[in-house]
This record gives structure tokens, C-alpha cells and sequence, in this order.
């Protein structure tokens, strides 16, 4: 889904492809500023709890050579603006990329500093916050 939720008029879309032996998912549009917005995104609700001991993500991924943004929602995240955020960068050939949850940042003060990996409720790739054409393949998330 896009900015368009709340009057912005960023648009792209989400494709399931394959390439060699990767299935993986793109996220491709233009992210617009204009009229309060700057977002696209995919999300995804986890079924189950992540154990504790669980401290990050790993990705497997490629991309136009912008960053993008893992938005993790928790059960404290109640509001629609409420997350936690961390960037990743891409380039156009696959790479895997690390992402301890101990460096999301929280988007508002109310939240806690670090939020408990069993707390996660759903995991969002974005591409967030700047005018830009988007371009992000995703074919693997691990947790480690």
C-alpha cells in the first residue's frame, strides 16, 4: 500500500518474480512528498511470536542503489504513524544485509527506546521519506 491511505500521491505496486533459482518479491513505483505522503510499502502480519533471544533480521536483497526501510509494528505500536525503523542499502547485484534490532529507531518518544523481539507483530519493506522511483527486490528474511 501506498501514501494514498492518507492523501498522498506516491504509487507502486508489488510483483512476485523469480530469477535463477530466487523467488522473490519487488516493490517498484515513485515515492511522492507531495500532499504529506513519501511512501510505499508491503507488510507482512507474523502468525507466530518471535522468541526473545532473537536479536535482528537478515536480508537477502537488490535494488536500484537507494535505500530503503524495514518498518517493524509491535503490540505498543498502536497508531497508524507509530513504528520502528531501520535503513538498509541496495545495489543491483544481491547482497545480505544485517539488521540488529537494538539500531530501529522509534518513530515517536512514546514508544520504548528498544522493543522486544517477541513484541513483533508485522514486518513492512518501505520506500520512505524522499521523492524517488523505487526499486527493491526481496527474496529471503531470516532472523538471527
Amino acid at each position: 500500500f501506498s501514501d494514498g491511505v492518507m492523501g498522498g500521491v506516491s504509487s507502486g505496486k508489488a510483483l512476485l518474480k523469480k530469477s535463477g533459482k530466487d523467488n522473490f518479491v519487488r516493490i517498484e513505483g515513485k515515492v511522492s512528498t507531495k500532499n504529506n505522503g513519501g511512501f510505499i510499502q508491503i507488510r507482512h502480519n507474523l502468525r507466530t511470536p518471535i522468541e526473545d533471544q532473537i536479536k535482528g533480521m537478515r536480508l537477502k536483497v537488490r535494488g536500484n542503489g537507494e535505500n530503503y526501510y524495514i518498518f517493524i509494528r509491535t503490540s505498543s505500536t498502536l497508531l497508524p504513524w507509530q513504528f520502528y525503523n531501520l535503513e538498509f542499502p541496495t545495489s543491483k547485484k544481491w547482497s545480505t544485509v544485517d539488521l540488529e534490532f537494538k539500531k530501529f529507531k522509534r518513530s515517536s518518544s512514546f514508544l520504548r527506546k528498544i522493543f522486544k523481539s517477541s513484541s513483533i507483530k508485522s514486518i513492512g519493506i518501505v520506500a520512505y521519506g524522499r521523492d524517488h522511483s523505487a526499486k527493491v527486490d526481496v527474496s529471503e528474511i531470516d532472523f538471527f
